[in-house]
C-alpha cells in the first residue's frame, strides 16, 4: 500500500517519523508506504487540488491520497472540520482513493496533550489551554497558544514549527493524544483502514 498525504506544511511534516513509529508497531506487517507532501502552507483549493490528487493517483502510483488541511487557515474557507473535508471532497469530485481530514482547529492541538512537555521546553508554567484539546477556539487557536508559553518563558526564544514540534512528540506516547483529539484518531484510523481492518483503534 503506497499512501500519498498531503500536508501543510513544516508542523506536519515534524509528525511523520512519530507516525511512522506509531503504526509500524500497531501494523506490524501491513505497515504502507507512507509518503508526506507539503503544500507551501496550506492544502491547494479547487481544480487545483483536482490535479494534484488526480496526478498522485494516475501517474504516481498511489493507491490512496489524504488530504490533511487545518481548519483555521488564517481565512474563513472553512467553517469547521465537516465543512473542511466536505469542500475537499467536491473540489475533486467523486473519487474513491481520495480521504479529506483536519486537524482542528489546527496542527498544534494535537500536540496539547503533551502541555507539560511544551511547559519544560519553554520553560514556563503557564496553565494547558481549557477542554479538550480540538474545542481550543478558532479565534485564539491551538498554535497561537503555543508560541505565546515560548514567548513568555525563560527559553528565549520563539516556538519552531519543525524543531519544537519533533520535540514534544519524541517525549510522549502518541496514543494518548489519539485518544484525547477525535479528529487525529479519524486520520490515524484512515490509514489503518486502508491496510489492516482489524487493527482499526477503537
Amino acid at each position: 500500500m503506497k499512501i500519498a498525504i498531503l500536508v501543510e506544511g513544516a508542523t506536519e511534516v515534524a509528525f511523520r517519523d512519530k507516525l511512522r513509529d506509531f503504526l509500524k508497531n500497531h501494523l506490524e506487517k501491513d505497515l504502507p508506504r507512507l509518503d508526506f507532501k507539503p503544500q507551501d502552507g496550506r492544502i491547494p483549493k479547487t481544480g487545483k487540488l483536482k490535479r494534484v490528487v488526480e496526478n498522485l493517483l494516475d501517474n504516481d502510483g498511489y493507491n490512496a491520497v489524504i488530504a490533511l488541511t487545518d481548519v483555521y487557515t488564517g481565512t474563513r474557507d472553512f467553517q469547521d472540520a465537516t465543512d473542511a473535508k466536505k469542500k475537499m471532497m467536491s473540489w475533486v469530485g467523486h473519487n474513491s482513493n481520495f480521504y479529506p481530514h483536519t486537524a482542528l482547529h489546527d496542527f498544534e492541538a494535537w500536540l496539547l496533550p503533551y502541555w507539560s512537555t511544551i511547559q519544560d521546553l519553554a520553560k514556563h508554567n503557564c496553565s494547558a489551554p481549557s477542554g479538550a484539546p480540538e474545542t481550543v477556539n478558532h479565534q485564539n487557536p491551538p498554535s497561537e497558544r503555543i508560541k505565546k508559553i515560548f514567548r513568555l518563558g525563560k527559553c528565549n526564544r520563539d516556538y519552531n514549527k519543525l524543531s519544537d514540534g519533533k520535540a514534544i512528540l519524541k517525549k510522549n506516547d502518541l496514543m494518548i493524544a489519539i485518544k484525547a483529539c477525535p479528529e487525529l484518531k479519524a486520520f490515524v484510523n484512515q490509514i489503518i483502514d486502508l491496510c489492516n481492518q482489524d487493527k482499526l483503534i477503537p
